[in-house]
């Protein structure tokens, strides 16, 4: 079997950067996505981000029609692959009407992704779980490590969490079901808020909160905390989860550390404010944030993290995996400059 990887979700934020940390590293990669005919447009996009060596192998890479929602595709996706990083999750920008609307195919498709690498004898899966999976619905007034879980009945738990959540339950049990079965291994990386620099147009529900603050479409800042990390460290994560054997059986938790919301808003206040951006620098009240929240689902989003933190022990991915994660100045400018860049944003006039 070639060292071929197949990346699912090919043409999201994290997933991109994966492919591109691979191809870098000399490494076949083939991605999924949730329609045909994309491979073109994937290539064109991360040309211009690959090594001049890398770069003379894209035309290696596919990008192939597999959907979460169906067992159509995964069979041939999967084939011939030694290592599979399922990154494909659903990922709202604002609130969904039923939580099995994230629920489902993030559960069903993980185990999908499972059954069809197990099938093809696949060496390991690196999973792209999420914080998500790990502080919601708990008391933020602790420390949280990889010991820990989201609670599912508790009060600040929203359905993007609960999602992330029971996919990396289901993905567990599933691994102990082959118990003896199998020599297939799972890994599982828990980023918190991604950010770092955007490889095209597209800046996801990665980038709402930085492109809210630099088009001021928020009057002032919240008390809102995040264990932030830059997307390229949660690719090196995921490459370095893949091969190093320790790794294998484990999940760790990919984060920096703990920010404010107005910390960001400050780095960038500090940045572009000379280019034109008009940055809010003031707190906005939680009071008028739950008011907000009500006629605008995005910021409805952020009201379980209104008011608390995300504290987390990164000792573990830093001892295993020798990560190194970026600072916060560095991931915020680099989301904002290439928000700039791709004409996300644009400075008043």
């Amino acid at each position: 079997m070639s060292d071929r990887v197949l990346v699912t979700g090919a043409t999201g934020f994290i997933a991109q950067h994966c492919v591109v940390q691979l191809l870098d590293a000399g490494y076949d990669v083939r991605g999924t996505a949730r329609s045909a005919g994309r491979t073109a447009e994937v290539r064109a996009i991360l040309s211009p981000h690959l090594s001049d060596a890398a770069r003379s192998r894209l035309d290696t890479l596919d990008v192939v029609a597999a959907d979460l929602t169906s067992d159509d595709g995964w069979t041939s996706a999967v084939e011939g692959c030694r290592y599979v990083m399922h990154v494909a999750s659903p990922l709202p920008r604002g609130v969904v009407k039923d939580e099995n609307e994230l629920i489902v195919p993030a559960r069903d498709g993980t185990l999908r992704v499972l059954h069809a690498s197990h099938d093809a004898g696949v060496e390991r899966v690196v999973l792209t779980s999420s914080l998500s999976a790990i502080v919601y619905g708990n008391d933020r007034s602790r420390v949280f490590t990889e010991r820990d879980w989201s609670n599912l009945n508790g009060e600040r738990i929203g359905a993007y969490d609960k999602s992330k959540t029971i996919a990396e339950r289901a993905a567990w049990d599933y691994m102990e079901s082959l118990t003896g079965t199998s020599s297939m291994q799972l890994v599982v990386v828990n980023p918190g808020l991604v950010l770092g620099p955007l490889l095209s147009s597209d800046w996801g529900t990665s980038g709402e909160m930085v492109k809210r603050i630099l088009e001021h479409k928020v009057p002032a800042i919240p008390n809102i905390n995040f264990a932030t990390v830059d997307v390229r460290d949660v690719a090196s994560a995921h490459v370095s989860a893949m091969k190093i054997p320790e790794a294998a059986g484990q999940r760790f938790i990919c984060a920096e550390t703990n920010h404010s919301m107005m910390e960001i808003a400050q780095i960038l206040k500090a940045r572009y404010s000379a280019q034109g951006f008009k940055i809010p620098s003031g707190r906005l009240p939680s009071i008028a944030v739950r008011a907000m929240a009500v006629f605008d689902k995005t910021v409805r989003l952020a009201l379980n993290d209104l008011d608390s933190t995300q504290s987390v022990d990164n000792t573990k991915i830093r001892t295993v995996l020798k990560w190194r994660p970026r600072d916060l100045t560095e991931m915020t400018t680099a989301m904002a400059d290439s928000m700039i860049e791709y004409g996300v944003v644009r400075a008043k006039k």
